[in-house]
């Protein structure tokens, strides 16, 4: 159940949030600058390629690469392959963990690599692999790190991740402290969840650097400022100390916390941004929610909205009249959740009034997030940043204290 007078209690919710997420949502645009230093300084925005690549390979752990590839793809659009590389293992952990290049993977491709951690032996494998290969590989991973010095070390070239330009111990006076044991030191990791707010833009802003100097996307490094601007702007709307009533964030946890959330989205960045969404719910709150794009979600998700998704069902087949129905499971009702990255497309078509349509003629609710910003860049940045803080929000407030 969510709590509903923790959302505007800032200094509860900073108590609650013992994983770093609000100050990790709240920092993305701090994240954005410090990548594009990183990658400035990397030597990336010198590059002069020869060409295009015949094809993007992706690989990394967790949610925050999933996204990454999902973003690239639909930011590259038609202008070249983009191939996430699924891992293969007996166990999510890190270290069980393999990824392997397809047989067609040879000079003429590119390979990235995201990770928040650098210590995967199966990514410094694939590293090796794609330098035998010929293939041109670029790394986002911390520095130092296994990972950091095979690409290296391979004539790769490494970024190294975004850190957050916080300290990462609260409560310490100084090093001193921390390293005599003298003060109980609580470290803060954002990055405990792969898929935290920070970590994306941490991974995603040096490969958005490389991919511009090849000309794949529109991405300098002025309107990656502009980003960072754009998500700053987005904090404070969202942050932990405006009221529930004029933050679209804490709105959207709260019209989420007792539903089902079909996430429907229209446009091929708001299609990435949508299934970072449901992923980010899942991971972080523990809410699942099902994403698809319009219009394939009228039919696909047309029968949801008809029934009763989830709870408040008999499960067994038989029915006690005489039952303490104060004792039932509250239903989850299905609600629309509207995400556009643009009024419409090339054509002048947009389903979007067919959604609305569709999800009022079943009395189902709906929450629409379309962005202010007109550029694409800013337009995907200002919904991921809303949606990230609505799912931490309704993390906090629903009781996760991991």
């Amino acid at each position: 159940m969510l709590d509903e007078s923790l959302l505007d209690a800032p200094e509860a919710l900073a108590r609650a949030d013992r994983r770093g997420l609000l100050r990790g949502a709240a920092e993305a645009g701090a994240r954005v600058r410090t990548a594009v230093r990183h990658a400035t300084e990397a030597g990336l925005t010198d590059l002069k390629p020869d060409g295009r690549p015949r094809a993007i390979l992706i690989a990394g752990p967790g949610t925050a690469a999933v996204c990454v590839a999902d973003l690239l793809d639909g930011l590259a659009g038609a202008g070249c392959p983009v191939v996430r590389l699924a891992p293969t293992g007996v166990a999510p952990a890190a270290g069980a963990l393999r990824w392997a290049l397809p047989g067609w993977v040879g000079p003429v491709d590119l390979l990235l690599i995201a990770t928040p951690d650098g210590s995967e032996p199966g990514l410094t494998l694939l590293a090796e692999q794609a330098y035998r290969r010929g293939c041109t590989v670029v790394a986002v991973a911390p520095a130092r790190t296994p990972l950091a010095e095979s690409v290296e070390g391979s004539h790769g070239l490494t970024v190294p991740l975004a850190t957050s330009p916080y300290g990462a111990y609260e409560g310490v006076h100084d090093e001193a402290d921390r390293d005599s044991g003298s003060y109980e030191a609580r470290r803060v990791e954002d990055e405990a969840a792969p898929g935290a707010p920070g970590t994306l833009w941490a991974l995603l802003v040096p490969l958005l650097v490389l991919l511009d100097r090849t000309g794949l996307i529109a991405a300098p490094v002025d309107a990656l400022q502009k980003v960072a601007d754009r998500l700053d702007r987005v904090a404070e709307r969202c942050g932990p100390a405006i009221a529930t009533y004029s933050n679209p964030a804490k709105t959207l946890a709260a019209e989420l916390a007792d539903a089902f959330p079909l996430i429907w989205t229209e446009g091929r960045a708001a299609g990435a941004a949508g299934r970072r969404f449901a992923a980010t719910l899942a991971e972080l709150a523990g809410h699942a929610a099902l994403a698809s794009e319009l219009p394939e979600a009228l039919p696909a998700h047309g029968a949801l909205l008809a029934g009763n998704p989830a709870g408040g069902v008999d499960t067994d087949g038989t029915d006690d009249f005489f039952r303490d129905r104060v004792d039932d499971p509250a239903a989850l009702r299905a609600r629309v959740v509207l995400l556009r990255d643009r009024p419409v497309d090339a054509g002048g078509l947009t389903a979007a009034p067919a959604a609305r349509e569709l999800a009022h003629g079943h009395d189902v609710a709906l929450s629409e997030l379309e962005p202010e910003a007109d550029d694409d860049l800013e337009a995907l940045a200002e919904l991921i940043a809303v949606t990230d803080f609505a799912a931490v929000y309704l993390a906090l407030a629903s009781g996760d204290r991991s």
